[in-house]
C-alpha cells in the first residue's frame, strides 16, 4: 500500500498532536534522561517509512534499497539493505510512543553514513551485498542521513517529540569511520574516507539556508594518512589487550587515532553541532574501543556548551564474567558516561530467556551491581538491542518473556525498550542483523498486546513512585525460579514478585518487610497474574506465584516538602561554572546547595528540581553535593569537580618490569590521583615494553607535578627515585601533548 506523501503524513500527525508547551521552545532541549525515563531505541531506517521520497536518494544505488516490487516500499525481506524507515515515520508514531509510556527516543546516527555497497564475500563462494543503514558508518557529521531526511525534517522530529515531553537521543561514533579494509577479501583496501562541509575564506563551514552543506570535501584517508587521523593497526583478532582493543580496529572500520588534536577537535566540533540542534542526549558507540581520556573530554566540552548537561551513555560491550569487568564498572566514574548496561543484559538473557541461571544468581547480580556502580540507577539496562539477538528469539514463551520485561522496568536503572519488543518481534536466527526488523512490516503497532500494556502500567509506575527511580535495591527471597526485590526511597517502596517457570507454581514463605500495614493491589491490575496483598505485623504472609505470575505492590506516600532528598544528579562531573540538575524531593523554596564546602549558586528550586552552577571555590576531585533546608541536610550524592578545561597529555616512560607489575602515572592534581597511589589513573599500555604510554585528561594550561610508579596486586607498590616532574599541558582546551620518553629513575 502506499504511503501518505511526505508533507502531508507529517503534518497531519504534528496537527493531531497537542500544541507544543512553552517550556519546550523549538530548538531546545527538554533536559537529560532521568531513571524516571523509559527509553525507546529505535534504529531509524526500520521503523516506519514516512517519507516515501528520500528512499532512494540522488546518486544512491537503488539496488541497495530492499524493492524487489520496484514500488519504491522496503518489504522488510532483505535486512541488509535499506527498507524506507525516517524521521517522518517516527513523527507519525509519536501517539503510540506517548501512549506506551515512553519519555525518550535514542535514535540512530542522523548523520551521513557511507552510502555505498558492503560486499562480504563467502567462504563456498558468492557474495553478500550490505549497506550502512545502521549509521555505524560515519562519512560526513555536519549533514544529515538523506535516507532519513533533512535537517529541517531532523528538527521537525525533535520539537514533535520535545512537544509531547518526549526526549531525543542520538547515536553518535566517534571510534571509526567506515570499513577501509574487507576482511573477507583478504583485506584489499575498501572505503573509510571522513568528508566535511566546503569552508568560507574565514575557514567557517559553509550551510545554505535549510542548514545543508553547500558540498563536501574529503578530509582523512585512510589509505593515504598523512597527518595521522588513524591508528592504522588492522584488526585487533585475538588481542584482548587493552591496548588492543582501544588502537586496533573493530571489525576493519578505520580506527580514529583519539589523540590526535585534529581529530579531537573535529570530533568535538560534531558533538557540539548536534548539541546545538537540541538533542537531550548522546548514545556513545564503541565506549570499550574508545581512549577514556578522550571520552571524558568529549563529555566535559558537550556538557559545557551552552544549554547545560544532556545524558551520556555508551557501549562498553563486556561478557560474563569478564576480565575488562573492572575497567566496565568504573568507565562511568572516569568519564562521565553512563554504561549501557551489558551486566544486566547477560544476566537477564540467562535468568529468563535460556533458563541457565538460577532467578538467585539474577538476584545476586541486582545487589552485586548496585554496591559495584557509583550511579547504579544511571546505567540504562535492556532485554536485547541492536547488537546482539532478539530476546524473543532466546524465549518464545510469553509468561516468561512478560516476567523478564516487568523485572526490567521494576529493577534499579535506567530501563531501554528495544524497538519491537512490545510486539514481540523475534528474528530468523541469532544474529543481530536478523534482529534488526522493518517494524512497519512486521507489526501492525497494537496498542492492546499484553507487553504493550505491561510497559504503559510501569512507565507510569515509574514516574509517579521514586522508588523505582531512585531507589536502593533488597532481594527479600529467592529460589531457582522466583525472585522478590524491594525498590526503597526513604518512606516510598515497591516491592515486585517475580515467578519465571511458565507453569509451574512457586511457593514465596511469609516474609519481613517494612511496609505499613494494609491491603495492596498490583499495579498490574492483574495483567500478569498477580493479586493484591495485605500486610500485618510487619509481615507479608507466605503467598503462591502461579506460573509466569508477577505482582507489583507501590507504597508511595509524600515525603513532604520540608526535608530534601536527593534521588539524582546530572551530569556526575564537572568543572566551575559548568549547569548541574539535582533531582529529589523536598527541594523547593530557598536552599542551600553545597559541593563538599563549598556553596552554590542556585538557579532555580521546585519540589522536584534544583539548577545550580559548581561554585568557582568548590575543590577538585570527589566531592558530596547536599542539600540544606534550615536545619534540615539531605543525602549526600557524590560528583566529580574537574580541575579545569580538560584536555589530553599522553604520558610516556621507558620502565622495566618483572610479570604481574604494571606502572602507573600519578601527580599533583586529582586528574593524577593528588599523589595517592591508590586512586593513580589506570595502568599505562605497553604493547612495545619497556616503553610504557597513557593517554590522561588534565586541566588545559597547568603545569602538573608527577611520578612514576609500579604496582602490583598484594604487592606495595615502588615510586621512582629522583625529584618530582613536571609537564605544562597544552593551553588549546581541544589540544593534546606528548610528554617525552621518560626513563624510569631508580
Amino acid at each position: 500500500m502506499r504511503r501518505l506523501a511526505p508533507v502531508v503524513a507529517s503534518a497531519l500527525v504534528l496537527a493531531l498532536l497537542p500544541a507544543q508547551s512553552p517550556a519546550h521552545a523549538a530548538g531546545t532541549p527538554i533536559g537529560p534522561i532521568t531513571p524516571k525515563d523509559v527509553v525507546y531505541q529505535i534504529i531509524t531506517d526500520r521503523f516506519f517509512d514516512g517519507d516515501g521520497a528520500n528512499n532512494k536518494p540522488a546518486g544512491f544505488d537503488p539496488t541497495l534499497f530492499d524493492d524487489p516490487d520496484a514500488n519504491n516500499v522496503g518489504n522488510g525481506a532483505d535486512l541488509k539493505l535499506y527498507q524506507g524507515g525516517d524521521f517522518d515515520g517516527i513523527i507519525a508514531k509519536i501517539p503510540y510512543l506517548k501512549n506506551m509510556g515512553i519519555s525518550a527516543v535514542w535514535v540512530s546516527a542522523p548523520y551521513r553514513n557511507r552510502d555505498t555497497v558492503i560486499e562480504d564475500h563467502k567462504p563456498g563462494g558468492g557474495v553478500d551485498r550490505w549497506t550502512s543503514f545502521h549509521g555505524y558508518h560515519v562519512r560526513n557529521y555536519f549533514a544529515t542521513n538523506k535516507h532519513l531526511g533533512t535537517l529541517q525534517e531532523f528538527r521537525a522530529l525533535r520539537d514533535a517529540l520535545h512537544g509531547q515531553g518526549i526526549k531525543l537521543v542520538i547515536d553518535f561514533v566517534t571510534n571509526h569511520t567506515s570499513r577501509w579494509q574487507n576482511p573477507t577479501s583478504g583485506f584489499s583496501p575498501e572505503d573509510g574516507k571522513l568528508y566535511e562541509p566546503l569552508k568560507d575564506g574565514s575557514g567557517n563551514y559553509v550551510f545554505d539556508a535549510n542548514g545543508e552543506p553547500t558540498g563536501e570535501q574529503l578530509l582523512a584517508n585512510p589509505h593515504a594518512d598523512t597527518n595521522g587521523w588513524f591508528h592504522g593497526l588492522g584488526d585487533r583478532g585475538a588481542d584482548s589487550s587493552r591496548f588492543g582493543f582501544r588502537h586496533k580496529d573493530l571489525g576493519s572500520l578505520a580506527d580514529l587515532s583519539q589523540e590526535n588534536a585534529q581529530v579531537v577537535k573535529h570530533l568535538e566540533k560534531a558533538a557540539l553541532f548536534w548539541k546545538a540542534e537540541g538533542v537531550d542526549g548522546f548514545r556513545h558507540d564503541a565506549t570499550l574501543h574508545m581512549n577514556p581520556a578522550f571520552a571524558k573530554g568529549v563529555k566535559d566540552a558537550v556538557d559545557s556548551a551552552p544549554g547545560g548537561p544532556v545524558s551520556h551513555f555508551g557501549e562498553f560491550f563486556i561478557g560474563r564474567p569478564d576480565p575488562k569487568y573492572d575497567e566496565y564498572r568504573t568507565f562511568p566514574d572516569r568519564t562521565g558516561i553512563n554504561n549501557l548496561d551489558f551486566e544486566y543484559f547477560r544476566a537477564s538473557t540467562n535468568a529468563f530467556g535460556s533458563f541457565s541461571e538460577t532467578m538467585t544468581a539474577f538476584g545476586s547480580m541486582l545487589t552485586q551491581t548496585s554496591a559495584d556502580y557509583v550511579y547504579e540507577n544511571q546505567a540504562v539496562t535492556f532485554l536485547d538491542n541492536h547488537d546482539v539477538t532478539r530476546f524473543r528469539y532466546i524465549q518464545p514463551n510469553d509468561k516468561p518473556y512478560h516476567a523478564a520485561l516487568a523485572t526490567l522496568l521494576t529493577a534499579r536503572g535506567t530501563p531501554n525498550i528495544y524497538y519491537g519488543t512490545e510486539q514481540y518481534v523475534s528474528s530468523a536466527d541469532a544474529s543481530d542483523v536478523a534482529g534488526r526488523k522493518f517494524l512497519q512490516t512486521s507489526s501492525a503497532f497494537s496498542q492492546t498486546t499484553t507487553a504493550y500494556k505491561v510497559i504503559q502500567s510501569l512507565a507510569a509506575l515509574r514516574k509517579s513512585n521514586d522508588a523505582l527511580a531512585y531507589g536502593t535495591t533488597q532481594v527479600l527471597w529467592s529460589n531457582n525460579d522466583a525472585l522478590v526485590f524491594k525498590r526503597q526511597f526513604y518512606d516510598k517502596q515497591v516491592i515486585v514478585a517475580v515467578n519465571r517457570q511458565p507453569a509451574v507454581t512457586v511457593n514465596v514463605p511469609a516474609l519481613a518487610t517494612t511496609l505499613p500495614a494494609g491491603t495492596y493491589t498490583d499495579t498490574l491490575a492483574g495483567l500478569l497474574g498477580g493479586a493484591s496483598a495485605t500486610v500485618a505485623s510487619g509481615q507479608l504472609p507466605a503467598f503462591a506465584l502461579s506460573g509466569g505470575e508477577v505482582s507489583v505492590w507501590s507504597h508511595n506516600p509524600s515525603l513532604g516538602t520540608t526535608v530534601p532528598r536527593i534521588g539524582d544528579v546530572v551530569s556526575t562531573s564537572g568543572r566551575a561554572g559548568n549547569q548541574v540538575y539535582v533531582y529529589g524531593t523536598g527541594l523547593g523554596g530557598t536552599p542551600t546547595v553545597k559541593f563538599g564546602a563549598t556553596t552554590a549558586t542556585v538557579t532555580s528550586a521546585t519540589d522536584t528540581l534544583i539548577k545550580t552552577t559548581v561554585p568557582a571555590g568548590a575543590v577538585a576531585g570527589a566531592q558530596d553535593i547536599t542539600v540544606t533546608k534550615g536545619a534540615n541536610v539531605s543525602n549526600p550524592f557524590r560528583y566529580e569537580v574537574l580541575s579545569g578545561d580538560q584536555v589530553q597529555v599522553i604520558f610516556k616512560v621507558n620502565a622495566s618490569t618483572d610479570p604481574g607489575w604494571n606502572v602507573h602515572v600519578v601527580g599533583n592534581i586529582p586528574e593524577l590521583g593528588s599523589w595517592d597511589a591508590a586512586k593513580a589513573p589506570e595502568a599505562m599500555l605497553n604493547p612495545n615494553h619497556p616503553v610504557w604510554f597513557l593517554p590522561v585528561s588534565v586541566p588545559a594550561g597547568t603545569t602538573v607535578q608527577f611520578k612514576f610508579i609500579k604496582k602490583k596486586a598484594g604487592q606495595p607498590e615502588q615510586w621512582e627515585g629522583g625529584g618530582n616532574r613536571s609537564f605544562a599541558t597544552p593551553s588549546d582546551v581541544q589540544g593534546t601533548a606528548d610528554t617525552p620518553v621518560y626513563t624510569w629513575t631508580p
